[in-house]
């Protein structure tokens, strides 16, 4: 088995082993892998948080042993807070990195940061705020972003940031955590997830107060929610049927 770290900002995991095939993920900087297959242009890898594979161009990430693989997991994360901030490399060489980026990898890679980062798991109460950091993002398919990102995305990236790890999807995160009865009992951090005519999940949102929901549907964008679903007011209309509603912490 080889192992590998992402050392560029942003790295497109994608379906197939082709620059045109569909992107279902990105690789943020510091994020550890297993590789899967390694070839010529190409190497298929499982991520080694959510265990998500996909592949990525051999040009866009550097090997490392099984040792520091394995040191990477076992670590707590170390990550970047401003939504984007610079990575010193060597000869002097800027790297700019976005929200959510692992600085574990930093002595292994012989690079710099003199930014702001956190370590710990946060209190709940603190999910909105870094939530709301992501207001007016663009949706992108397979984004994890500032610049662009996914339903399932943005629910794992704000979930990361305050030390708590969710599976990739939103038809996987549906099976964490426990189901709450009725809206009136969820709390601001809370999940909803919502289903298309054939009951299969396709989106995901973060609970607020009141009645509200962040989620990234078009971008992140803030709507209300009732036992339908999503209530789209610029729309005049529900665009997201409400399936169920999971506590994770």
């Amino acid at each position: 088995m080889q192992y590998g770290i992402a050392f560029l900002s942003v790295v497109p995991l994608r379906s197939e082993a082709s620059d045109t095939s569909e992107q279902i993920s990105q690789v943020i900087y510091g994020e550890h892998f297993k590789v899967l297959e390694h070839r010529k242009k190409w190497s298929r890898i499982r991520l080694g948080n959510d265990k998500y594979e996909g592949w990525i161009d051999n040009k866009q990430f550097l090997f490392c042993s099984e040792e520091e693989y394995q040191k990477l997991h076992r670590t707590s994360p170390k990550l970047v807070t401003n939504l984007v901030d610079f990575i010193n490399a060597e000869n002097n060489q800027l790297i700019p990195v976005t929200q959510g980026a692992n600085l574990n990898v930093l002595k292994l890679l012989n690079h710099q940061f003199d930014g702001e980062y956190v370590t710990t798991k946060q209190p709940k109460s603190n999910f909105i705020e870094t939530a709301l950091s992501y207001l007016n993002v663009p949706y992108q398919w397979g984004g994890k972003t500032p610049f662009g990102i996914d339903c399932s995305g943005f629910t794992q990236v704000v979930y990361l940031l305050n030390g708590y790890f969710l599976k990739r999807d939103a038809s996987l995160q549906v099976t964490q955590g426990e189901p709450l009865s009725f809206i009136e009992e969820s709390e601001p951090g809370d999940l909803a997830f919502f289903d298309n005519n054939e009951g299969k999940i396709t989106h995901v949102g973060i609970m607020m107060e009141d009645n509200y929901i962040i989620h990234a549907s078009g971008k992140v964008r803030i709507d209300r929610i009732d036992h339908t679903g999503i209530y789209n007011a610029e729309l005049r209309m529900h665009t997201h049927k409400l399936r169920v509603i999971k506590r994770i912490v």
